[in-house]
């Protein structure tokens, strides 16, 4: 945890369960596998707080040039998300020229997509009060005012010991991480 949350530290922190009629024990199974066989695995999600092109990539190109690695960090949670379990056949870096996706890699029910490697199990707290939102139109607002309601998901820099202290509804529990890796995120499409 320590070499993850860290002041400066980039991260990506998405609420992760169920999706598309699969369980997330049989996601991460599934994932992992991806990541053995192709090196790389295309984690599926929706929703507009973290697009590929305007928020994602810039973010995770940005610490790259700096010599720095993006993380995933992802909070189980109960979820229904009950889309059709369909497979995404091309993906995309730009939106405008498409990839067939890799028979080993599947994406179910989503329209994009992060770019991960190196998934596993990593318990620990992440207090959302110690972090702000690092693009966007909410650039610099703290990450446990912008993680409320809808919001599951952020790209956020890690602040340092003097910053809000957390109260227990700013502090999420992570259960799992992945280094995310080029392109960073992608649209997928059937």
């Amino acid at each position: 945890m320590a070499q993850i949350v860290k002041r400066g530290a980039g991260l990506l922190y998405m609420k992760v369960g169920n999706h598309a009629q699969e369980s997330l024990t049989d996601i991460i199974r599934r994932k992992t596998a991806e990541i053995t066989q192709a090196g790389y695995a295309l984690w599926g999600y929706g929703g507009n707080t973290c697009h590929p092109l305007k928020v994602v990539q810039p973010f995770a190109k940005s610490y790259a040039q700096r010599g720095e690695v993006i993380y995933l960090c992802m909070q189980p949670m109960d979820s229904k998300h009950f889309a059709e379990p369909v497979r995404a056949k091309e993906f995309s870096g730009d939106g405008l020229h498409w990839e067939e996706i890799p028979p080993s890699i599947n994406v179910l029910g989503s329209r994009y997509a992060l770019t991960v490697a190196d998934l596993r199990p990593e318990e620990f707290d992440l207090p959302l009060a110690r972090t702000r939102v690092a693009l966007g139109t909410c650039q610099g607002r703290l990450g446990s005012d912008y993680v409320a309601g809808r919001v599951d998901k952020a790209c956020l820099e890690v602040l340092g010991e003097e910053a809000v202290e957390p109260d227990d509804r700013s502090v999420v529990h992570i259960g799992l991480v992945a280094r995310i890796v080029e392109p960073y995120a992608v649209f997928v499409r059937n």
